[in-house]
């Protein structure tokens, strides 16, 4: 059975709404050049950089879990063009692709995707636990939801501190469903906390569609519950992502507390590397790829003139470079020694922890 498009409106036996969002190239470009082309840059190192991660889990040069962002790149880029440097981010599992647009090395991050001493979790927290705070990523987080309540705190910790910053915390559709975001989304609203809440909505927690686990399946309400401002936006569309972002940042920083963002998008993968995704048909996922984020983008600056073919080829060259790069620098990287098992856990660096 066909499973109901988290982005259009089901299209079994209904006409699609006519303001229904689909990836498009605006006919009037709504941002400037450098904009574009920094979008499609970051959008295709996220690609190619996972597209290599998929390829080397194969070989087993990378083991254990790994879930990839392959479709949804634009809920990324769009929001990092649209927040300021300083700003914290957190999400959950699937979460090579926020610190690659953040800026650290995918030399660091491949190197943590093979466990090795020089990831940027120094080889402890693999594909599942990135982490970076020179860019102010606090995670990629194990726990289907957990990082909802900590991604409050992150932002309570800012208003506190008056830093003028704000936290934006991602997770996927299945988080909505759990008890810690409920507790978060009332006390964010109640002390009117700087955090913009993303749920990546996909179409389906892990192999299940949402229709088949939510009485909501409009999942932006459940925010209104709260009073929290909410609303849906085409997470195939990077203009989209970056406007609504920029309007919920806005209000963060002037005191009127959070926003819940439904972003409306696709992973072209299964849930993670081990899923054949057969829950849906080929011809959905044909659909989706006709949308894709990257491509739109490609269109724009091609038709507005604000790059040329053979520019947009010498991006691809760089990136397809830098991935490679990063797999060698992977591959000749020591993995961790074994003192390195007590090292990072408490923050106090004699605390009496008990080991045989």
């Amino acid at each position: 059975m066909k499973q109901p498009d988290p982005v259009l409106p089901p299209a079994n036996d209904q006409q699609p709404e006519a303001n229904a969002p689909r990836a498009t190239s605006p006919a009037e470009p709504q941002f400037s050049k450098e904009t574009y082309l920094t979008w499609y840059e970051q959008m295709q190192l996220m690609r190619k950089f996972e597209e290599k991660a998929g390829q080397l889990y194969g070989q087993q040069k990378i083991k254990g879990f790994c879930h990839l962002y392959i479709g949804q790149e634009a809920c990324v880029a769009g929001a990092v063009s649209a927040l300021e440097k300083g700003d914290k981010w957190i999400t959950a599992y699937r979460d090579h692709a926020h610190p690659l647009a953040l800026g650290t090395s995918p030399n660091a991050i491949m190197a943590e995707l093979y466990a090795k001493a020089t990831g940027c979790s120094k080889g402890k927290g693999g594909s599942m636990h990135m982490f970076d705070k020179e860019v102010n990523f606090v995670g990629g987080h194990g726990i289907v939801g957990g990082q909802v309540p900590m991604g409050a705190g992150l932002a309570f910790a800012e208003k506190y501190n008056k830093t003028g910053k704000l936290c934006i915390c991602y997770m996927g559709d299945g988080a909505v469903r759990q008890g810690a975001l409920h507790e978060a989304f009332n006390m964010a609203m109640l002390w009117k906390l700087p955090v913009i809440f993303v749920v990546e909505n996909n179409g389906y927690a892990m192999g299940t569609s949402v229709q088949r686990t939510s009485n909501v399946t409009e999942l932006y309400h459940i925010g209104r519950g709260y009073d929290m401002p909410s609303e849906p936006v085409n997470g195939m569309n990077v203009e989209d992502i970056h406007d609504a972002v920029a309007r919920a940042a806005e209000r963060a920083r002037a005191g009127e507390g959070p926003t819940f963002l439904e972003f409306k998008t696709y992973r072209y993968k299964g849930h993670s590397m081990s899923d054949p995704a057969k829950y849906r048909t080929k011809e959905e996922l044909e659909d989706y790829r006709s949308r894709d984020a990257i491509e739109s983008v490609r269109h724009t600056i091609l038709t507005h003139n604000m790059a040329t073919e053979e520019q947009l080829t010498a991006i691809d060259e760089k990136i397809k470079a830098q991935v490679l790069e990063s797999v060698e620098f992977a591959e000749n990287s020591p993995f961790p020694t074994a003192d390195e098992l007590y090292k990072d856990v408490y923050v106090q660096q004699d605390y009496p922890y008990i080991r045989d």
